[in-house]
């Protein structure tokens, strides 16, 4: 079901009026509050020769994983919507089998997705106009939904990290994925004779030998169990598939030969993804970034370690104790960083690394961002040219932590490292409340695309796709999703699509907004 609204020309206060039925469900308040703020912007494209290099392994930027590329730039060379009188769709829970978090797009350009409820996981291919699936597979279910719904405590559910939510599209279409059994399945989708799409694993590499499997003992219904969940997979600039787990596990597997090699972080936790260039893979731990690379045998190498202020403990908005953040890659050949943020106890710092070079692991700057005591992020930092942008989740756990009109500190802001490597600088600060959305940038139309809530006297839980500029920090235009906990995106990434639509995914689905054709 489609809403369509005339877009409202002035300021960020006024409202449109509708026409049409509300995206489903309608929650109440849905009337009370605007529909549409600001007006349509005029696209400003970013410099195209500033946007990261293509992974060879990879599809093409935008198209591949959760942060849009091998180097979790999160930036997207699509045009999202500019507000030219937008409307919302929704495909229901119902019918999509939950929350589905990372997008990715073939090259046809339908929407390949992993979708999840506490029935499990599912593997779905969309049309990326009316949503409708052509496709599905079924993914087994992750041992913390077992544990919610037989002690009915779903804390954990909200914070796991595993059995395919981070995935990634490869060079030729095809779905690669960790499932909860912890082993890696490569998966390729094509129609039939008849018109109907299907999808066929076509490799199925097993970690049991490598990775501790009891994952039902895990859940405390059998204390001796233990279970060491795959976080992520990523492939390098040689082809071959990395994979992290929960408990610091790390390793490779050759593809062809299916050889697989192995090392580990003791004591120390992975809950992101990593980034990988042709220089090595970056990743972050609950204690450390790294700079790794794989020896001729495919054993993953340290190149460097850096320490940072891990904190105290975890704050409410972040997954663990430690950094939040998939390290993003961005700089040029002259300049390659690498950059997180830190879990300092007062103030959240960005800090930026040389990536390789003389210097190699040095730490360019550590740039404290927003308030005292009330500044964490769980997701990954935007990273343009020499352009970064954060945001704050401070206060965000679940999707019962913004109900009755309540929202985040919140707050987004632009660093830029200095061209001769000197140090960073604040560019611009701006108050949006984006409780957990993995934001993106067009470099194509030069806005940043957030996903927003802000608190209401009347207890209205309203929803908006909000657009910033991303030169200025300006708040260009918000357009009201929907209203009530179903929107709640609770950690799912907004993702731009070839045809210039924002994906949302929600605990109602997935949330589509395009321009008026």
């Amino acid at each position: 079901m489609d809403e369509e609204l005339p877009c409202a020309q002035g300021s960020l206060g006024s409202t449109a009026g509708g026409a049409g039925p509300a995206p489903p469900p309608p929650a109440p308040g849905h009337r009370l509050v605007p529909q549409y703020q600001g007006a349509p912007a005029t696209a400003a494209p970013l410099p195209a020769d500033q946007a990261p290099p293509r992974h060879p392994y990879l599809a093409p930027n935008g198209r591949a994983g959760m942060h849009g590329d091998g180097a979790s730039s999160d930036t997207h060379p699509f045009p999202g919507p500019l507000g030219v009188r937008p409307t919302v769709s929704s495909a229901r829970m119902a019918a999509l089998g939950g929350e589905c978090a990372t997008v990715t797009f073939d090259s046809g350009g339908r929407l390949l997705t992993v979708c999840g409820t506490f029935r499990g996981f599912r593997l779905k291919l969309l049309d990326p106009g009316s949503l409708e699936t052509l496709a599905e597979y079924a993914l087994p279910q992750r041992p913390s939904t077992v544990e919610a719904l037989t002690r009915l405590d779903f804390s954990k559910i909200f914070k796991d990290t595993s059995g395919g939510a981070y995935f990634y599209l490869d060079n030729t279409d095809r779905v690669v994925l960790a499932d909860s059994r912890q082993h890696v399945l490569r998966l390729s989708h094509a129609r039939s004779a008849d018109g109907r799409w299907h999808f066929t694993v076509d490799r199925d590499w097993d970690l049991t030998p490598y990775v501790p499997h009891d994952c039902v003992g895990w859940t405390n219904l059998h204390p001796r169990g233990e279970c060491d969940p795959v976080t992520s997979v990523q492939p390098d600039w040689d082809g071959r598939i990395w994979w992290v787990t929960r408990k610091g596990r790390i390793g490779t597997i050759a593809p062809r030969t299916g050889a697989v090699r192995t090392a580990r972080l003791p004591g120390e936790e992975i809950q992101n993804s990593f980034s990988a260039a042709a220089d090595g893979v970056s990743l972050v731990s609950d204690h450390a970034l790294y700079s790794l690379r794989a020896d001729a045998g495919g054993t993953p190498r340290i190149q460097w370690r850096r320490t940072y202020d891990r904190g105290t403990g975890g704050k409410p908005g972040s997954v663990n104790q430690g950094s939040g953040t998939t390290p993003t890659l961005l700089g040029d050949a002259a300049h390659p960083y690498v950059a997180i943020t830190d879990n300092a106890d007062d103030r959240m710092h960005v800090l930026v690394y040389r990536r390789t070079g003389p210097g190699a692991g040095r730490e360019v700057c550590s740039v404290p961002v927003f308030g005292s005591g009330a500044s964490t992020t769980d997701n990954s930092l935007i990273g343009y040219g020499n352009s970064l942008a954060v945001e704050n989740n401070y206060g965000y756990e679940n999707v019962t932590s913004l109900l009755l009109g309540r929202s985040v500190v919140g707050g987004i802001t632009r660093i830029d490292i200095r061209p001769d490597g000197s140090g960073c600088d604040t560019v611009w600060e701006s108050t949006e409340r984006s409780p957990s959305t993995v934001a993106k940038l067009s470099t194509v139309n030069g806005l940043l695309y957030s996903y927003t809530k802000d608190p209401h006297r009347l207890g209205i839980d309203a929803w908006y796709l909000t657009a910033v500029d991303f030169r200025t920090g300006r708040t260009r235009l918000k357009r009201l999703t929907g209203t009530g906990p179903l929107y709640d995106n609770n950690w799912a990434p907004i993702t731009l699509g070839p045809d210039g639509t924002a994906y949302v995914g929600v605990f109602n689905g997935l949330v589509a907004v395009r321009d008026a054709r």
